[in-house]
C-alpha cells in the first residue's frame, strides 16, 4: 500500500487539519479546518479559527433576520469557495431545531450545521452559546487532499468542540498543535520563496 492510499484510507472525519508552517496560502495559512466530507470525489471543510471584521448584525439585518446575541460578533471566513454562502455551526442552546432535524447536520456529537434560513433565524433570535456563521468553505479536488497530507501540509487532530468554538480564534492553531503533543516552537520557519519553502 502506497502513502497516498495508506493516508486514503486512514482518513476519516470529522476530524481537524491543521496547517503546517509551508502552507503560505494566505486563505491556509496556519488555519485550522473542520472536516466535515472526505470520499474519493473530494474533501470539504470549514476554516474555524479565520474570524472577520463583518458584524453579525450588518449581514443579518440584510436579511431581515434580528440578532439577540453579541453585538459584537462577526462571522468566520470558512474557506475561498462560494464566499457568498452562509452555514451555522452550533451547539446545544435553548433553541430546539427537532422540527428542523432534515436541514441540519450532526457533524461533532452535539454540534450541527445548517445552511436554512429558518434555523438560522430560529438561532440568532436566542443564540446558543456555541455559535459561528461561516462564509463560504473549504474544498479539494479528487486526491487533493491526501496529497497535501503526504507531503506533511496538514496535520490531523481530534475535532474538540473548545477548538471549533476556541474562545480566541486567533491562538486556535497553537492549542490545536499542542492538544496532539506539537509545540508550535519546534516548527521550522517557512518564509514565501525562503530556502525552506517547501510549499507547491
Amino acid at each position: 500500500m502506497t502513502g497516498v492510499q495508506k493516508v486514503g484510507a486512514e482518513l476519516e472525519t470529522p476530524v481537524l487539519l491543521l496547517a503546517m508552517p509551508q502552507v503560505l496560502d494566505p486563505f491556509f495559512h496556519r488555519s485550522v479546518v473542520l472536516l466535515i466530507q472526505h470520499s474519493d470525489e473530494g474533501s470539504l471543510g470549514f476554516i474555524v479559527n479565520r474570524p472577520t471584521e463583518i458584524p453579525l448584525t450588518e449581514i443579518l439585518t440584510g436579511m431581515e433576520i434580528a440578532w439577540q446575541g453579541d453585538s459584537s460578533a462577526t462571522a468566520f471566513f470558512g474557506g475561498p469557495v462560494q464566499s457568498q454562502l452562509g452555514t451555522v455551526m452550533f451547539g446545544p442552546g435553548e433553541v430546539e431545531l427537532e422540527a428542523a432535524q432534515d436541514s441540519t447536520a450532526e457533524v461533532v456529537p452535539g454540534i450541527r450545521i445548517s445552511q436554512h434560513l429558518g434555523d438560522l433565524g430560529r438561532l440568532a433570535s436566542r443564540p446558543p452559546e456555541s455559535f459561528r456563521l461561516f462564509l463560504g468553505y473549504a474544498g479539494w479536488g479528487a486526491g487533493q487532499l491526501i496529497e497535501e497530507i503526504v507531503r506533511n501540509d496538514w496535520l490531523m487532530a481530534p475535532a474538540r468542540r473548545e477548538l471549533l468554538f476556541c474562545d480566541q480564534p486567533e491562538s486556535a492553531w497553537e492549542t490545536a498543535l499542542a492538544s496532539v503533543g506539537v509545540d508550535p516552537a519546534t516548527l521550522p520557519s517557512w518564509t514565501a520563496g525562503g530556502a525552506d519553502n517547501g510549499a507547491n
